[in-house]
């Protein structure tokens, strides 16, 4: 992160160098040099863009050193495949409560790594949750009745994430991708814990109505 600061502030301070250089040729009427300095400018100011929009990323997301927990998530059955879900993320409160359709849960989140040549500057792997939805095991159910699908992050102006998905040839050190969603079913009074490995999300049974459900998951 600091790194990413610093990198920032350097082509901020080398693009107002280039800024002022172009209006001092220009004054001088030295259109090749003022071309040149506008150039460089660009370019400076593009470089300076990038690490302004990763740092902010980087403080907006979770750091991933290792498999850690993110948080339990605790369904109360409130009518046949409707269920109150409690999540609970680690050092977040209060509690959040959302309504869930189906008979399955899935949860999505933005993991971005990091390829040559941001990789010299060390920087561990970031996520961001995504989304918590409700699901149907059956493939006819998903099509025909009603969904459910909250959002689990607000939009930010400056994100790395996105940017990179839209244009991967302007941040080629930034691998933004989707973890691999886990789902499992529902049950009254089940209880998960979520991990976030270096790569995906895992999700495991806490209690024993988790179990169960996991038990006969697909049977």
């Amino acid at each position: 992160m600091n790194l990413l600061l610093i990198a920032s502030t350097a082509f901020t301070l080398i693009t107002l160098y280039f800024v002022f250089s172009m209006f001092r040729h220009a004054r001088r009427r030295r259109p090749v040099r003022a071309t040149r300095s506008l150039a460089g400018g660009a370019v400076s100011a593009c470089a300076g863009g990038a690490s302004i929009m990763l740092a902010f990323s980087y403080f907006g997301y979770f750091q991933l050193v290792d498999e850690q927990l993110v948080g339990r998530i605790k369904f109360t059955e409130s009518a046949p495949e409707r269920y109150v879900a409690r999540l609970m993320l680690e050092g977040e409160q209060p509690d959040r409560m959302f309504e869930l359709l189906g008979d399955e849960w899935q949860m999505d989140a933005r993991i971005i790594t990091w390829k040559p040549p941001m990789t010299l500057l060390g920087l561990d792997p970031i996520y961001q949750l995504d989304r918590l939805s409700g699901r149907y095991s059956e493939v006819e159910e998903e099509l025909s009745k009603h969904r459910s699908v909250h959002a689990l992050s607000e939009p930010v102006t400056m994100d790395a994430w996105r940017f990179a998905r839209e244009h991967p040839k302007l941040l080629p050190g930034v691998d933004a991708h989707y973890g691999t969603a886990t789902y499992l079913p529902m049950a009254n009074g089940a209880v998960f814990e979520v991990t976030m490995t270096r790569t995906a999300l895992i999700a495991r049974p806490v209690n024993e109505a988790a179990r169960e459900a996991v038990g006969d998951w697909g049977q």
